[in-house]
């Protein structure tokens, strides 16, 4: 009897390969898995001793809801818990939603008006079987975002078609000032007014998460991809962003008395959430992503929320509908967005983001970017190569305010970047925000930006210090074989704290 249930054990869907060890076989359950190693933490199992590895065999795992990693889950310095790809072990979801461009075939139109009190969009009339499709969406471009939205109904009048929109983002696309179209009046060399597309979408929802990590410490995950999830959003709420591929859940501008008492020029004022990622971490620390891809995502791929003590290193990102990597708060919903929050950068701090390749990542949301870090301290991105972009490359502040706010020690050195500003200018190679004392960017090798065909205008730098940067230290970066110039760095009224060392 003894030897059949021995026997039995062995065929469960979990395997204990030896003490600490639980491995996973393609058909089994990651989920049972977890639940495993948990059990053992729960009743202090000694093979918990030295710290728990779930392994997991080459295979596609396919995720109909997020691994969940809840506090209970947590190792401790001396017994951490590792989850362990082998080569070829794949944890997916849904292939990304496809889309068809019904106008123009190639390439983006011109605006012709854009109507905040009618909330019109008046554009070049299409052929006569693109006004019969159904389901249309219209992509808009808009200097350092794009808005996504569903066409609610198209009035002919001759050569020129007016465009109404459905809710809610006909409100927030409207209402909100900045970022809006451009419209250029005539002139002799006008400058040219933002461009649009129309489109379908063929898949409807599916998932959009693979992994959330929400209060577990002292986990590792090392050499796992991570593949194949949606985004919905544009499906049912349309997208219409703030800056970064932030969606707007509010917004609208200040009409009477424009300022507030940390900025008596703001006239904006916004609300925004934070876009949906395939890995989500937070409310946790000593978490460390090591040698895993990401690919085929269609949002934000790794979001580290709020996180003390973390890495991520030697990763690959390609092929990313939004943000590669994330980071930190960005004073999403409920704070209105442009306070001046001096409790936030406590949420993410001492994070390396080290040694990861980012290839082609914002192809779905242009406004999205390659790394983007927003309240955070003591962080430092190194030696990552960054490449085919359509907004900026690495992004680090968030606020638009001089004051302290605990965003500092942050550091940007010996970074690669090239081909990004594809689409979206007021760009930069690397980008900042903020006041961010003992800060640095330093030792970056950084391509001229490329030339964005539909750009209104020319403001994309190898490094932009937009909206009040100070605290920097701007150092030994390249370009074309050669130091960037002090003159070749874009400013947005950037403070007096900054040092240039080139």
């Amino acid at each position: 009897m003894n030897r059949i249930l021995t026997y039995i054990l062995l065929l469960l869907t979990v395997h204990t390969a030896r003490a600490g060890e639980i491995t996973v076989r393609p058909g089994e359950s990651l989920h049972d898995a977890l639940r495993k190693a948990r059990e053992w933490r729960r009743t202090q199992d000694p093979r918990c001793d030295g710290g728990i590895t779930i392994s997991v065999k080459a295979g596609r795992y396919y995720m109909n809801e997020p691994l969940f990693l809840r506090p209970e889950d947590s190792g401790t310095a001396a017994s951490p818990l590792v989850i362990r790809g082998e080569q070829g072990a794949v944890l997916c979801g849904d292939p990304r939603q496809q889309h068809t461009q019904v106008w123009p075939q190639k390439g983006m139109e011109r605006l012709i008006d854009f109507d905040t009190v009618a909330r019109t969009i008046t554009i070049p009339t299409p052929p006569k079987s693109v006004l019969k499709t159904n389901g249309l969406e219209m992509v808009v471009h808009q200097r350092w975002a794009i808005a996504i939205l569903r066409v609610a109904s198209l009035d002919v009048q001759g050569d020129k078609t007016v465009v109404r929109f459905k809710e809610p983002e006909s409100r927030l696309e409207f209402e909100h000032p900045w970022p809006q179209p451009v419209i250029s009046p005539p002139s002799p060399t006008p400058n040219p007014s933002s461009s649009f597309l129309l489109r379908t979408t063929e898949q409807r929802c599916g998932i959009e998460q693979l992994v959330i990590i929400d209060g577990a410490k002292h986990v590792t995950i090392e050499n796992v991809t991570f593949e194949n999830t949606c985004w919905n959003r544009p499906l049912h709420k349309g997208h219409v962003t703030l800056q970064g591929g932030f969606p707007l859940i509010d917004a609208y501008k200040l009409k009477e008395q424009e300022g507030l008492p940390w900025d008596s020029g703001l006239e904006n004022q916004a609300w925004i959430e934070r876009p949906v990622s395939a890995v989500t971490v937070r409310n946790t620390g000593d978490v460390h992503f090591t040698g895993c891809t990401f690919q085929h995502l269609g949002s934000t791929a790794l979001d580290m929320e709020s996180i003390c003590v973390g890495s991520i290193t030697g990763c690959r990102f390609e092929d990313i509908g939004g943000t590669a990597i994330m980071a930190g708060s960005f004073a999403e919903s409920p704070r209105e967005v442009h306070r001046p929050y001096q409790n936030l950068s406590d949420r993410c701090q001492q994070l390396t983001i080290k040694g990861n390749v980012i290839h082609d990542a914002a192809n779905e949301d242009w406004g999205a970017v390659a790394i983007s870090c927003g309240y955070v301290r003591d962080c430092t991105i190194s030696h990552n190569e960054v490449s085919r972009v359509n907004y900026s490359g690495i992004c680090v502040g968030w606020g638009w305010t001089s004051l302290y706010t605990g965003m500092e020690n942050n550091h940007i050195i010996n970074n690669k970047v090239s081909d990004y500003a594809r689409q979206l200018y007021d760009a930069g190679g690397v980008y900042t925000l903020s006041y961010q004392p003992h800060s640095s960017i330093r030792d970056n090798e950084i391509s001229q930006p490329f030339p964005a065909p539909y750009a209104t205008n020319d403001r994309a730098f190898c490094i932009y210090l937009d909206a009040r940067t100070d605290g920097y230290t701007i150092a030994n970066n390249r370009t074309e074989n050669r130091l960037i110039r002090r003159n070749e760095i874009g400013d947005n009224h950037p403070g007096p704290n900054n040092i240039f060392r080139q």
